[in-house]
C-alpha cells in the first residue's frame, strides 16, 4: 500500500527477508532472486495472511498501470514456487486465491486447503 512503511527484515515461517540487504533466505538456504521475484516476495511477506490482489501487484511492485496483467504475476509467482521448493499443485507458502488474488502464509500456522 502506498505510504506504508516497510520494515527491514521479515519472517514467515521458514522464509527470511532482509530488505535493506535484498536478501532472503528459505530454511537457512540463500535464495538466488531476480530483482522483480525479491520484490514479490518482499511485498507479499510485508503482508502475511493476507490475499493481495494481481491488480496491487502490478502497480505497487511493478509500477505499472493494471491492464489485465495477470499473466506477469503468475509467471513471477511460478518462479518463486521453483525456488522455494513447491508447486501450484503442492504449496506451502504461496496460495493463489481464485478470482482474488495471492497471499504467503506461514505453513506451520496455515489450516487452509492447498490451492
Amino acid at each position: 500500500m502506498p505510504g506504508t512503511p516497510v520494515r527491514q527484515k521479515l519472517a514467515v515461517g521458514p522464509l527470511r527477508i532482509d530488505v535493506a540487504k535484498r536478501m532472503a533466505w528459505f530454511e537457512n538456504r540463500t535464495l538466488d532472486l531476480t530483482r522483480k521475484e525479491f520484490d514479490l516476495l518482499a511485498y507479499l511477506a510485508a503482508r502475511p495472511d493476507r490475499v493481495v490482489s494481481r491488480q496491487e501487484l502490478i502497480e505497487e511492485v511493478w509500477r505499472q498501470p493494471y491492464r489485465g496483467a495477470e499473466q506477469t504475476v503468475d509467471v513471477h509467482v511460478s518462479w518463486l514456487r521453483r525456488k522455494l521448493g513447491e508447486t501450484a499443485a503442492e504449496p506451502r507458502l504461496l496460495r493463489i486465491v481464485r478470482g482474488v488474488g495471492i497471499m504467503l502464509v506461514n505453513p506451520r500456522t496455515d489450516e487452509s486447503s492447498p490451492s
